[in-house]
């Protein structure tokens, strides 16, 4: 079992923070080959600007629906970045820790730039 992180930003209205958080969960599928089936549970944190609609609706209609799936709001902290969903999916298969790929996407990439390759 693993975790695999990620982030993005995005604009404060439904369709912008459903195509981000899609973009999102496709780009950590693609990259760790993924089978959801595999996958246990999708925490989702958002930033307070982000307000319009849950970022785990995104994942429902991507066909994540054996898993659960729990959407909060992200701690504030003085310079944070801002319009930010940030991601933990707790996935049982065959990867190992090692070889996940977590992926930060638009602002985000300054996160971690330190998994960002």
């Amino acid at each position: 079992m693993v975790t695999i992180r990620g982030a993005t930003t995005t604009n404060n209205n439904q369709k912008d923070i459903l195509l981000a958080a899609k973009e999102l969960l496709e780009e950590i599928r693609g990259k760790n080959k993924l089978d959801k089936k595999g996958v246990i549970s999708i925490l989702f944190s958002a930033t307070q600007d982000l307000d319009s609609v849950y970022p785990a609706r995104a994942a429902r209609e991507l066909g994540y629906t054996k898993c659960g799936l729990m959407c909060f709001n992200e701690m504030k902290v003085i310079g944070s970045l801002n319009k930010c969903i940030r991601l933990m999916i707790l996935y049982n298969g065959n990867l190992s820790q090692d070889e996940v790929k977590h992926v930060y996407l638009r602002d985000a990439v300054v996160l971690r730039p330190d998994l960002v390759k």
